[in-house]
């Protein structure tokens, strides 16, 4: 049968088909019956699946690829579509096949990568602009990073994802750092090219979005801390021009405090007025982009009864309420007492 795009789903129509498995994971129904769930995916979105005869024996079968062949029937639950598979299996794809089966950004990669390189090259200080090199000199790095996503899930998680939201926040900040002039430009634009950079070795994409071992045992945050040292010392030795010292520490201190909170993953909370301009831009768009996917205003259903709320997001701790309510054909109604 022809792959059927997750996009195309209605409910009560039967799937055959290969796509992308995320957290998959064993589940106890009221019952205490075990099961298999998970969701899949493909470049146009993404849908649960449930198994409800599983033998948990099945699971390193199932995962061993992230990509299983899934055949079953799509239904309607709590106003969101799922799929019940009656069988479930993991299969190996072709490289061609990942720009179908996994989400990619909608932006031009090159034209992207162009940017955020004009940016970092547009700094003063010699010694930032030696760093900056060092790091755009790195063909592998830079070449993971133009394609690795920001995220398992959540934010930006799709092929491209960490380029395109690192753009957006170094052009966030190029026009409304003259709002606050006494920030350092060099420091803020260099903080936000560095503040994720360590999720290309967090991550991995060629079996689907999942945590590599250095993701698990170090993360982005250390990872990024350590690249950005030895990066330091290189550029100093390679470049002939040494950061300050104070600059160094300063922009370690906004790689470990990117987070903004410690109960967020922050290693120390953001404690220079640039660490705390990377921070709340890195958060607002996270934040944005979060609401935007689970608003998903072009499905075009937000307006329906039933549909004005997504379900809970856990990232953001509410429901989004999904329409846009100066829309056209947003439904008129008199203004309430």
């Amino acid at each position: 049968m022809p792959h059927i795009a997750i996009r195309d789903f209605v409910a009560n129509t039967y799937v055959n088909g290969t796509y992308s498995l995320v957290n998959p994971q064993m589940g106890v129904t009221r019952a205490g019956k075990p099961f298999f769930k998970a969701l899949i995916r493909d470049a146009t979105g993404e849908v649960p699946v449930r198994v409800w005869t599983f033998d948990e024996a099945q699971m390193p079968e199932v995962a061993r690829t992230g990509f299983v062949f899934v055949s079953g029937q799509t239904q309607a639950y709590n106003g969101q579509l799922q799929l019940i598979a009656e069988a479930i299996r993991g299969v190996d794809v072709d490289q061609k096949d990942l720009q179908r089966l996994l989400p990619v950004t909608k932006g031009d990669i090159r034209s992207m990568m162009d940017e955020v390189t004009s940016l970092l090259r547009s700094m003063e200080h010699p010694g930032m602009l030696a760093l900056a090199e060092q790091y755009l000199g790195s063909a592998a790095l830079m070449d993971r990073f133009r394609h690795a996503p920001a995220a398992v899930s959540v934010h930006h998680a799709f092929i491209g994802g960490l380029l395109e939201h690192t753009l957006q926040l170094m052009r966030l900040a190029d026009r409304t750092l003259p709002l606050y002039p006494a920030l350092n430009r060099d420091l803020v634009l260099m903080g936000l090219f560095l503040h994720d950079l360590g999720k290309t070795a967090e991550l991995e994409w060629e079996k689907g979005f999942s945590y590599t071992t250095d993701g698990n045992l170090i993360g982005h945050v250390v990872r990024g801390a350590v690249w950005l040292n030895a990066m330091a010392v290189k550029a100093a030795t390679e470049k002939g021009a040494a950061l300050p010292a104070d600059a160094l520490r300063v922009l370690m201190h906004m790689v470990i405090s990117h987070h903004g909170e410690l109960e967020h993953g922050a290693a120390k909370v953001p404690s220079t007025p640039e660490a705390m301009f990377v921070a709340m831009l890195d958060n607002l768009d996270a934040k944005v982009a979060t609401s935007l996917v689970a608003a998903a205003r072009e499905k075009g259903d937000s307006h329906q009864p039933g549909h004005e709320f997504s379900d809970r997001v856990w990232a953001l701790d509410v429901r989004v309420y999904r329409p846009d309510p100066l829309a056209p054909g947003a439904v008129a109604a008199p203004p309430q007492a």
